[in-house]
C-alpha cells in the first residue's frame, strides 16, 4: 500500500482524534517540536505523520537513559507499526553512543535502530552511516543496533583500532567490546583501496585488547599471495605490554650467519619493566643484553643496561681466528626536583671492557668511541643557608690506551659568600667593612688507575692516590667610578692543597736515563693572592647615509688587573739534568698528583684583556616601518689576553692568547684561538729570555698552539610547515616523557645504525658540514727537540630528495692527517606510502656492510620486514 501524500496544515500541532499519545505506550513520553505538520484527511486515527525539522526525545523505562532523535530534513511516524523513520542528516544519541546517517528507522517495540547510507547511480557511497562510541568508531553501508542489549549487525564496515584498519563484509557486535567479522580485511594502509592487506574468512576483535583470526593470507594491490597462516593473534592494547622480541636474520663475514635482537620484553608493573635480548652467530659468537627501566612520576626515572658479548671470528684453527669476551654497563638515573627540594641524586654511567665498542658490529659511531666516562652524584643544599654538599663517584677510560681511572669517593663542600660584619636588619648605606665577604669551597678526591690488560690488586694499591683542595676567597664591592663607567673589584684569596705523594726525577749517568721515585705521605702546598681589577666598556658607532646599513657599533671591553702572589711553593721545585747534552730543567715534586700544587716564583704585575664585538643595524627589504630595522652581530667576540710579571727573573711577559668567535649570516659558525709565545726558543723548543723581535729580525713570536673550527647547517624549507611543527612537538614530548628514557636511548642507537629508515621526506634537502684544524708543539720524550703536531678533519652528513618519493643520504668523516676517509655510509630510501624501502652501504671502516630492507611504516608491523644484511671486516 503506497504512502499518501500528507496535507500540510497550520496551526503546527499533531494530535489523534482520540487525543491519545502519538505512539501509544504507557511507558513512553514524546515531546515533538515541529515547524510543519501534516495528517491524512478522513482517517479515524493517524496512521502516518510527516514532520519537517524533527527533534524528539523518548524516555524508556527499559533503558538506562533517554534516546534522542534529530533530523534536519523530515521524519515519518508509523503509528500502528510504532516506528519512526528519519530522513536527511539524522542524529541518534543514547548515552555515549552517537549514530549519524542519511536515513534512520527506529522500531519502538524492539528498540532496534536501522541506519543505511545513500548511493549515487553508479553505486558509489554519497553519505555513509557512522557509529561512534567512547571506545570505537566505524562506518558502514547498513547498521542495525539494539539499544537495549547493545547487539548490532553491520554490512561493509570500515573501522580503525590504533594503527590497524579493518574492513568486514558482515560484522556482528555481541557486546560493548566484542565484535565478530565475516571475511575481514585488515591493514595499516589508510587508503580506501589499501596497497596491502591480510584477508581472513573470520575474525574476532576485542576493543583495545586483541584480535584473533582464522587462516589468513596477504594480498598486494588486491592480488592474493598464496602464503597462508593457520591463525593470527594481533595485540591491540595501547601502551606497554609483555611479549616476544622477534629476531632479524643477518650474515657476517667474520661472525657467520646469525639472529640478532631475539628476546623477551616483560612489563612487571606501572613502575618498571625489563627487556632481555641477544644475538647468536654460527661461528660460536653471541651477545646478551639485560635492560630494565623504571620510573615513578614526580619522583625518579632511570634505565640500566648490562651487555656481555662473546666474540668469535672465523673458525677455530683458522689463522685469523679471534675469541674475546667483553662487557658494557650503562645506567642513567635522575630525580624530579620537586620530589625532595634541596636534595638530588643522579647517575650517568658508561663503562665496560676497552674492546667492547670496537667489536660491536654495524655501528660506526660506537666503533670509534674511545672515551668513556661515568658520574654518580648526590648533592644537598640547605634551604636558607649558604651550604652545599656534593658526594660523587667518577670514572673515565681510554679504549685506545686501555687506561681506566676510578675516582671514589669525591666530596665537595661549598659555603657561598657571607658578610660577617653586616647586620641582618640595617638601614642606610653600608660601610666599607660591612661589604667584606668570605666564602669557602673544598674538594676531597680518591683515585685508582689501572690497565685492563694488566689488572692486579697489588698494582691497584700502588696507584691509589688521594688529595684535597681548599679555597677561601675574600671579596668586597666598591662603588662604581665616573657614574658607573668604571667597575673596581678588589679580592684576596687563600688556597691550600693536600697531596698524598711526591714524585721526583733524577738523572742516572750510568744508564743515561731519568730514574723516578715516589714517596708516599702527607704533604701540603699553599698559595695567597691579592688582586685589584678595573673593568669598563667603550662604545663607538658609525652612522651610514643613504644605505640600507644604518649603523655599525663597535664595543670594546678592556680589563686591567693588578695582582700579587708571594712564592710559597719554592721548596717543592728542583732542577735536574734531562739528557746527555746536559740540559737542565725545573720540575715539581707534586707532578702527577691529583692536585699538582701551585706554580713557583713570585708574581707581581699586571694582567690585561681586551674583548671586542661588532654589531650592525640595517633595514630589511622584507619588512616596512619599524619592523624592517634588524640587528645582527658581525663578530660575536674577538680579542686577546696577557700579563706581565715585574717580579719574575725571566720570561716576564706571558704568552698572548688570541680568540675569535662569530656566526656569519646566521648559518656559519666560526671559532678560532691561538697562543703566541713572544720569546725565542732553543733547539728543544723551550723559550729563552729573549724577545722574538730581538737579534735584528722582526718577528712577533711563535705560535705554539692553535685551533679553528667551522660548522654550518643548510636546509630547505619544509614542504608542509604544519607537519614539521607537529614533528618537532612530538620530539619535544618524547624527550620530556620520564617513562620513555630507556626507549629514547635505544631509539637513538637504532637511528644511528639505520639512518635510512628515518628519512624525513618533508625536508627536500639538508647538509651539515664541520671542519676543524688544530696544531701544537710537542717536546720529544727524550728532550732532544720538538715536533709540531697537526690534526685536520672534516665531517659531513646530508640528504636530498631525488624525487618526491626517493631520497639519498650520506655521512662521513675524512682525516687530512692520514689522508683517509675514516668512516662513510650512504643510503637510498623510497617512500611507498605505507611501506618504506631502504638500501644502506658502509664501504669503509672496521666493519663494512650492506643492508637491504623493506618494511611497513606502522610500528605494529615493524617486525614484518624483508631484510638482508652482510658484514665484511677490515682489520
Amino acid at each position: 500500500m503506497g504512502l499518501q501524500q500528507p496535507e500540510i496544515r497550520n496551526p503546527l500541532t499533531v494530535t489523534s482524534d482520540t487525543t491519545k499519545p502519538l505512539i501509544k505506550n504507557d511507558s513512553t513520553k514524546a515531546n515533538i517540536a515541529t515547524e510543519d505538520t501534516a495528517r491524512i484527511p478522513g482517517a479515524d486515527t493517524i496512521p502516518v505523520v510527516r514532520i519537517d525539522s524533527f527533534n524528539i526525545k523518548i524516555s524508556k523505562d527499559s533503558l538506562d537513559g533517554p534516546v534522542k532523535y534529530q533530523a534536519e530534513d523530515s521524519a515519518v511516524v508509523l503509528i500502528k507499526g510504532q516506528k519512526i523513520i528519519l530522513y536527511g542528516k539524522t542524529k541518534t544519541e543514547y548515552k555515549d553512543i552517537t549514530l549519524t546517517a542519511p536515513k534512520v528507522e527506529m522500531d519502538q517495540r524492539t528498540q532496534i535502530v536501522t541506519a543505511v547510507n545513500t548511493k549515487d547511480s553508479t553505486g558509489g557511497t554519497i553519505e555513509p552511516a557512522i557509529f561512534k562510541s567512547s571506545d570505537n568508531e566505524f562506518t558502514s553501508d547498513t547498521i542495525e543496533f539494539n539499544f537495549k542489549n547493545q547487539v548490532g549487525l553491520t554490512k561493509n564496515t570500515f573501522t580503525q583500532d590504533g594503527e590497524i584498519f579493518v574492513n568486514g563484509e558482515v560484522a556482528k557486535k555481541v557486546n560493548e567490546n566484542t565484535t565478530f567479522i565475516k571475511r575481514a580485511r585488515f591493514t595499516t594502509c589508510n587508503l580506501d583501496e589499501p596497497h596491502f592487506a591480510f584477508v581472513t574468512p573470520k575474525m574476532k576483535v576485542i576493543n583495545q585488547k586483541l584480535a584473533v583470526s582464522g587462516p589468513a593470507h596477504p594480498e598486494f594491490e588486491g592480488v592474493p599471495v598464496p602464503i597462508y597462516l593457520p591463525f593470527g593473534f594481533y595485540p591491540l592494547s595501547q601502551g606497554r605490554h609483555s611479549g616476544l622480541l622477534p629476531p632479524q636474520f643477518t650474515a657476517n663475514e667474520q661472525f657467520g650467519l646469525g639472529l640478532e635482537g631475539l628476546g623477551y620484553y616483560k612489563v612487571f608493573s606501572d613502575y618498571w619493566d625489563a627487556k632481555v635480548y641477544g644475538n647468536i652467530y654460527s661461528y660460536g659468537g653471541w651477545s646478551m643484553n639485560i635492560n630494565p627501566t623504571y620510573r615513578k612520576r614526580y619522583r625518579y626515572r632511570g634505565a640500566f643496561n648490562f651487555a656481555i658479548q662473546n666474540t668469535k671470528q672465523n673458525f677455530k684453527g683458522d689463522p685469523d681466528f679471534f675469541n674475546n669476551r667483553s662487557y658494557s654497563i650503562t645506567w642513567n638515573h635522575s630525580v624530579d626536583s620537586r620530589a625532595r627540594p634541596g636534595t638530588n641524586f643522579s647517575a650517568s654511567v658508561n663503562a665496560g671492557s676497552t674492546k667492547f665498542n670496537q667489536l660491536v658490529p654495524n655501528s660506526n659511531q660506537v666503533n670509534f668511541q674511545n672515551q668513556l666516562g661515568s658520574s654518580i652524584t648526590y648533592s644537598k643544599s640547605w634551604i636558607n643557608k649558604p651550604y652545599n654538599l656534593t658526594v660523587s663517584a667518577n670514572h673515565n677510560q681510554n679504549n685506545r690506551t686501555r687506561l681506566i681511572n676510578v675516582s671514589f669517593p669525591n666530596v665537595g663542600f661549598t659555603m657561598n659568600t657571607i658578610y660577617p660584619f653586616q647586620k641582618k636588619d640595617f638601614a642606610g648605606t653600608l660601610k666599607w667593612y660591612q661589604k667584606l665577604g668570605i666564602g669557602y669551597n673544598g674538594n676531597f678526591r680518591n683515585q685508582v688507575s689501572f690497565y685492563d690488560t694488566a689488572f692486579k690488586f697489588k698494582n691497584l694499591i700502588d696507584t691509589m692516590q688521594w688529595g684535597a683542595q681548599h679555597n677561601f676567597p675574600i671579596v668586597t664591592s666598591l662603588p662604581p667610578l665616573f657614574n658607573g663607567a668604571l667597575i673596581v673589584s678588589p679580592g684576596v684569596s687563600y688556597s691550600q692543597v693536600w697531596i698524598a705523594q711526591k714524585f721526583r726525577r733524577k738523572w742516572n749517568s750510568a744508564t743515561q736515563k731519568l730514574d723516578t721515585t715516589v714517596t708516599k705521605g702527607f704533604f701540603a702546598d699553599h698559595q695567597m693572592t691579592f688582586s685589584l681589577s678595573f673593568n669598563t666598556a667603550v662604545y663607538g658607532t658609525y652612522q651610514f647615509k643613504k644605505s640600507r646599513v644604518i649603523a655599525i657599533r663597535h664595543v670594546i671591553r678592556p680589563s686591567l688587573s693588578i695582582n700579587y702572589r708571594p712564592d710559597l711553593s719554592k721548596s717543592h721545585y728542583y732542577m735536574d739534568t734531562v739528557n746527555t747534552s746536559g740540559l737542565v730543567l725545573p720540575f715539581s715534586e707534586f707532578e702527577g698528583a691529583l692536585y699538582s700544587g701551585f706554580s713557583r716564583g713570585r708574581t707581581g704585575g699586571l694582567g690585561f684583556q681586551l674583548d671586542n664585538n661588532l654589531e650592525m643595524k640595517y633595514r630589511s627589504k622584507k619588512d616596512t616601518g619599524e619592523n624592517a630595522i634588524k640587528k645582527i652581530k658581525i663578530i660575536d667576540g674577538y680579542g686577546f689576553s696577557t700579563s706581565y710579571n715585574f717580579l719574575a727573573d725571566s720570561l716576564k711577559l706571558t704568552p698572548l692568547n688570541f680568540y675569535l668567535r662569530t656566526t656569519l649570516f646566521e648559518k656559519i659558525s666560526i671559532t678560532a684561538s691561538t697562543i703566541l709565545n713572544p720569546y725565542q726558543v732553543n733547539a728543544v723548543g723551550i723559550p729563552i729570555d729573549k724577545y722574538a723581535w730581538e737579534g735584528g729580525k722582526f718577528k712577533l713570536g711563535t705560535l705554539t698552539s692553535g685551533s679553528i673550527s667551522v660548522s654550518s647547517n643548510f636546509r630547505s624549507k619544509p614542504k608542509d610547515e604544519a607537519k614539521e611543527k607537529q614533528r618537532q612537538q612530538e620530539l619535544d614530548n618524547l624527550s620530556q616523557e620520564p617513562g620513555l628514557i630507556g626507549d629514547q636511548q635505544r631509539l637513538l642507537e637504532y637511528m644511528a645504525q639505520n639512518p635510512s629508515e628515518f628519512v624525513d621526506f618533508n625536508i627536500p634537502w639538508q647538509l651539515n658540514l664541520s671542519y676543524s684544524l688544530s696544531f701544537s708543539n710537542r717536546i720529544n720524550s727524550d728532550y732532544t727537540g720538538f715536533e709540531k703536531d697537526f690534526n685536520s678533519n672534516v665531517s659531513f652528513n646530508g640528504s636530498f630528495n631525488l624525487t618526491p618519493k626517493w631520497n639519498f643520504s650520506a655521512n662521513g668523516y675524512y682525516d687530512f692527517d692520514t689522508k683517509k676517509l675514516q668512516s662513510f655510509s650512504m643510503s637510498i630510501s623510497r617512500d611507498m606510502h605505507c611501506w618504506q624501502l631502504s638500501i644502506n652501504v658502509v664501504p669503509v671502516g672496521i666493519y663494512r656492510s650492506f643492508n637491504f630492507s623493506i618494511s611497513p611504516k606502522a610500528s605494529l608491523l615493524q617486525d614484518l620486514k624483508i631484510n638482508r644484511t652482510r658484514y665484511f671486516s677490515n682489520f
